[in-house]
């Protein structure tokens, strides 16, 4: 990259920019209050000359222990101003979790919150490396060992220089919800939030006149969906402290909402909500639904409620997506869209060979959205690659057109009988029962077929486990699809990013009884 493109990249240089040209026109609503881009990025400017002044230098990294508000905020603005790289964590992990991050990345400061106060004490136990842990919610001298987080933002120097990060530089290390192992730790740099901002703006259809809620954790690389364009254009950020569908509702009705971006678990919820009524919802422009497959009898409803406006995004983190539009969703429904500007998508075979349209292979991409590789791990770096294309571990198929159509997680698959049995084939019959909310089907130990699927499903009626097995036995495509048990349960094992765990759905199925 140039020097002179990496100068363009420069966020502090649009947040500035923002700050001059509209500096009394509201940029952020959380906590009951509205902050215009005048006052947050005068208090980005405060956190980032506090971090430079504790003495971390660009490219060292802090760790924020934060649940969304205005500190988490500010602090991922105060990274684009200062060079130091963030690190969100999620005050869901324990303590033990969250000292492996920091070991990992090294951070140098930590910023937690009033909520957090044991998780932090418990963590700087276990020998985190962090010099500094600073605690938001008091004015006052912070319990032992932490600092106050308001006195810590006065202490430095209003004229300390902010030396803004190029776009070569590392923003933010973002450590995988870890469904299948430890946590890795993916690092972008500025350019790649740079892409973010002006692609899925270009994706969203979204312009300064935009209203975005997010309702979702912040700590999480989706919330950079319409995080980034929202910072990049200039409109206005709705964020909510925890999702509730009613409340995510009653704001998308008062503020005129055009943009929001959920979870599959979060759209069901909603859909299932005694008060949901689509015409409050009107002013919408986009529903989007990513981390996991949407289940299909959901897709349907929301582009028959929402015409238009129902995207899908599938993707990973490390680095390539694709976007289902709105107004393509209709017409293929079945698909997760096709890759988005810049970016290529290929199905390869376990030897890294691209495969034909139309047959079963690892979905691997490669375009600008890439990650710089994972932190302090070159070797697991290097496996996430064949070649330049980046691996997903994920199975599917592409049409003629280029759509992409998702059939599993390779690590689900299952194979029963010598035939591979692809678990979300049978989710997607499941979900049609209308007593199950969701669903998850995966492959245990059988003596006879070495694997067999069986299915646990969390309700919105009552339901008997043995006549759900029955019922979608009869409903499979081949013999080889049908349960031979179920288990009915009262919420799903979930990770701190909402993923449901079926790696431990799967270690306590021989616990307790089942269909």
């Amino acid at each position: 990259m140039s020097a002179f493109a990496a100068r363009q990249l420069e966020f502090a240089r649009v947040l500035d920019g923002h700050a001059r040209t509209r500096p009394d026109q509201p940029a952020l609503h959380c906590a009951d209050h509205w902050w215009t881009w005048g006052e947050l990025t005068d208090y980005s400017r405060r956190l980032a000359r506090a971090l430079l002044h504790s003495g971390l230098r660009p490219g060292q990294a802090f760790a924020t222990v934060l649940g969304n508000g205005p500190e988490l905020v500010a602090a991922y603005l105060a990274a684009a101003q200062s060079g130091v790289v963030i690190v969100p964590c999620s005050p869901l992990l324990a303590a033990g979790g969250l000292c492996t991050l920091l070991n990992n990345c090294q951070a140098q400061l930590v910023i937690g919150d009033a909520a957090s106060l044991e998780l932090l004490r418990d963590t700087r136990a276990a020998g985190a490396p962090a010099r500094h842990w600073v605690v938001t919610g008091s004015d006052e001298a912070g319990p032992a060992g932490l600092t106050a987080y308001a006195g810590w933002l006065k202490s430095a120097p209003e004229d300390l220089p902010l030396p803004a990060p190029s776009g070569d530089q590392p923003y933010n290390i973002m450590y995988s919800s870890g469904t299948t192992g430890l946590p890795k730790g993916i690092v972008h740099s500025t350019a790649v939030r740079a892409m973010y901002a002006t692609l899925f703006a270009d994706a969203w259809r979204m312009t300064p006149e935009s209203v975005a809620l997010h309702a979702g954790s912040l700590v999480f690389n989706g919330a950079m969906l319409t995080f980034m364009p929202w910072l990049y254009l200039g409109c206005r950020y709705l964020l909510h402290e925890k999702f509730d569908a009613g409340g995510v509702m009653e704001t998308i009705e008062s503020e005129q909402v055009t943009h929001i971006i959920m979870v599959p678990t979060q759209i069901a919820a909603l859909l299932n909500h005694a008060d949901y009524d689509p015409t409050r919802l009107k002013s919408l422009r986009m529903l989007q639904s990513l981390g996991a497959p949407l289940p299909m009898n959901y897709k349907k409803q929301l582009i028959e409620d929402l015409p238009d406006t129902f995207y899908e995004l599938y993707g990973v983190t490390e680095g390539f997506m694709t976007v289902l539009d709105g107004y393509e969703a209709k017409a293929h429904i079945e698909s997760v869209g096709r890759p988005m500007g810049f970016t290529e998508i290929s199905i390869r075979n376990e030897q890294g060979e691209p495969l034909p349209a139309g047959e079963i292979g690892e979905i691997c991409g490669r375009g600008p959205l890439l990650m710089q590789g994972y932190h302090a791990a070159p070797e697991l770096t290097a496996k996430a690659y064949f070649g330049d294309w980046l691996r997903s571990g994920d199975l599917g198929r592409m049409d003629e057109q280029g759509y992409l159509y998702l059939v599993d997680r390779q690590k689900d698959m299952l194979v029963s009988g010598g035939v591979n049995v692809y678990p979300r084939d049978i989710e997607e019959v499941v979900m049609q029962h209308p007593a199950v909310a969701e669903a998850a089907v995966f492959g245990v130990p059988d003596e006879r077929w070495g694997e067999s699927p069986v299915a646990a499903v969390v309700c919105r009626a009552p339901l008997c486990a043995r006549e759900l097995v029955e019922w979608v036995n009869a409903r499979v495509a081949a013999k080889y699809q049908r349960l031979t048990a179920a288990r009915i349960l009262d919420e799903f094992p979930r990770n701190v990013a909402g993923k449901i765990l079926k790696r431990e759905l799967r270690e306590t199925w021989g616990s307790s009884e089942e269909a």
